[in-house]
């Protein structure tokens, strides 16, 4: 007759006090949280390779802030952590892919187990310079007046690709727009707004809010209020979250000039 014995814990004294405190914590936990835990502990990270460093990410996490949160800067103007689908509309974060033809935004390409990532590649670096230039050729550059000089996400970019900020390889074209000062608490200057689409997204996402969006297009394309009218004018709240998330000089306090 075949006798069952009960299975043994092999491990070390450690090992079987780190069980016994994971058996307690589960038997004081509700049904629902342990359910949570079972399914939290089945989630597997990525592995990949970033400019020949190898880093862990959670899955379905993408390639930018993957990179961002194991300190690898990848350039960024438009990238929102806080939102479900990337606007991928500054075109600055390029990087090239082992195993792809063509360079691809970090912002909206997910982690692959095994990927490699190479951040500093001639197709990517060539298409990133290209996009800041285009940026720049519409942006006023008064570093020395601006009250975001130094925090400035341009000037970092600027840096980071060993592109000047006075770069004249495409024709300038800047807009001549009124500067808003209607609100009590922050400036608005259309002239510096690189259309990355923060503000829009933290004003469209305020209960009540979604003040401000997109108008117009091309060459006309701004940041502005329903009717265009001034933001002091448009019952915004002044909750100011759109100065917070600002990267350049468009948006900032009044206590900065």
């Amino acid at each position: 007759m075949l006798t069952l014995r009960p299975a043994r814990f092999r491990g070390s004294s450690r090992s079987l006090q780190t069980a016994k405190e994971s058996t307690d914590c589960a038997e004081m936990s509700s049904p629902g949280e342990r359910t949570e835990v079972r399914v939290l502990a089945r989630v597997k990270g990525v592995s990949l390779t970033i400019d020949g460093r190898k880093i862990g990410a959670a899955p379905g996490q993408t390639v930018l802030w993957a990179a961002l949160d194991n300190g690898i800067y990848i350039p960024n103007l438009c990238a929102m952590r806080e939102s479900s689908e990337p606007s991928a509309s500054c075109r600055l974060c390029f990087v090239e892919v082992e195993g792809t033809d063509d360079p691809v935004i970090a912002c909206f390409t997910p982690v692959e187990e095994g990927m490699v990532v190479n951040t500093g590649g001639e197709q990517a670096l060539r298409l990133a310079r290209t996009a800041l230039e285009l940026l720049l050729a519409s942006h006023p550059v008064d570093c020395g007046q601006c009250p975001s000089s130094g925090s400035c996400e341009l000037q970092k970019i600027a840096g980071h690709l060993n592109v000047k900020l006075s770069s004249k390889r495409f024709k300038r074209h800047l807009p001549e727009l009124p500067v808003d000062s209607s609100s009590k608490l922050f400036i608005y200057d259309p002239n510096k707004c690189v259309l990355c689409g923060r503000c829009v997204w933290v004003c469209q996402e305020k209960p009540d809010r979604g003040k401000i969006g997109f108008a117009y297009r091309g060459f006309s394309r701004i940041v502005t209020t329903f009717g265009d009218e001034p933001i002091g004018r448009a019952a915004c709240g002044d909750c100011s979250d759109c100065v917070a998330v600002c990267p350049v000089g468009a948006l900032f306090f009044r206590n900065t000039t």
